[in-house]
């Protein structure tokens, strides 16, 4: 499949750079909390000197002098780009704006791999966007694959306290040598701290960044029954402020581009908690049909209350409200429920 670059000037000076006072709330938030976790020294990359195109051929589009990429997908191909290079650790994000209507069986993914360097032993931390039938919300599934344990899966599902498909939201994927934590905004939804029990299950081995749309007609919408109608498409995910700060694979340690690992401040962690408890819908630590006992780095308590033995929530209120990859999916009721 042909390659093509494009050229993309990602926009982290002005989200570092730019005043609080003279930002919105959430992206003053957002601001502050970016600055936190990387040096003065990073700078941006253009497009072209960051990033290739995968896959999709005229499905891939630039717009805004070159400061927005456009993949679609429709009856021909879906669409795909990645970094040229491969990164061992880091902080990786991207503003990114989903597409509204019916999307049932439509994946956006955004999230880091080493697949095509290691087939059977490959690492991989994944925001899935599983769209939906009309007038039901986008679900955000992050998964969490080390030495090619699919699986394992380690896989949770939320809903979200907004509407993606009406304006831009950040999503970012903090990876150092001992934790792993996915962004909403300015807010942490999950973190995974490297145990012992983890072992090699722990990504450890440099990835790449990519961004996806693809049909998962198979099993994204209520475990496959419902598919992509490609009389809605063309479906167009949306993406701008790409951010790729990580040390290159090879570089001589100490590198500066890591995320450091940090304790999380106390107002982030709370923020974690009530999110994971207002709207997460599924959770692998209590699912008990894929896995007859919590895995090792599980600390499972009272919430699991909250939880049917197949993992998602009892409740539907934490499904959240319209205003409130690519190849596989390994196990079985994860992506069962609307």
């Amino acid at each position: 499949m042909a390659m093509a670059r494009c050229s993309l000037l990602p926009i982290l000076a002005a989200v570092l750079l730019a005043a609080s006072l003279s930002l919105p709330p959430r992206a003053a938030a957002y601001a502050a909390m970016v600055d936190s976790l990387l040096p003065a020294s990073a700078t941006a990359l253009s497009f072209e000197e960051g990033y290739t195109q995968l896959f999709g051929d005229s499905n891939l589009m630039l717009h805004g002098d070159g400061k927005r990429v456009h993949i679609s997908l429709d009856e021909r191909t879906g669409a795909g780009f990645a970094s040229q290079g491969a990164y061992h650790h880091g902080f990786f994000s991207a503003s990114i704006k989903l597409p509204a209507d019916h999307t049932a069986g439509v994946v956006v993914a955004f999230y880091m791999s080493n697949g095509d360097v290691y087939e059977r032993t490959h690492d991989e931390l994944d925001f899935e966007f599983l769209g939906n039938v009309r007038g039901r919300e986008w679900r955000v599934q992050t998964n969490v694959y080390g030495n090619g344990s699919t699986a394992a899966g380690r896989e949770e599902r939320y809903g979200l306290w907004f509407d993606p498909t009406q304006d831009f939201h950040r999503y970012a994927i903090r990876w150092s040598h001992d934790t792993i934590i996915f962004y909403v905004d300015e807010t942490p939804i999950r973190e995974v701290v490297r145990t012992a029990s983890m072992g090699a299950q722990f990504p450890s081995k440099p990835m790449s960044l990519y961004a996806t749309i693809w049909d998962g007609s198979s099993w994204a919408t209520s475990g496959g029954r419902y598919k992509v109608n490609y009389k809605y498409a063309p479906y167009v995910a949306e993406f701008t402020d790409l951010l790729l700060h990580g040390c290159p694979a090879g570089s001589p340690p100490p590198c500066e581009g890591a995320a450091a690992s940090a304790t999380m401040p106390p107002g982030q962690r709370s923020a974690m908690e009530r999110f994971r408890a207002r709207h997460m819908t599924y959770g692998y630590c209590y699912d008990r049909v894929r896995y007859h006992a919590p895995l090792p780095e599980c600390s499972v308590g009272a919430e699991a209350e909250a939880f049917l033995p197949s993992g998602e929530a009892r409740s539907t209120d934490r499904r959240g409200g319209r205003h409130g990859k690519r190849h596989r999916r390994a196990g079985g009721g994860v992506d069962s429920a609307l």
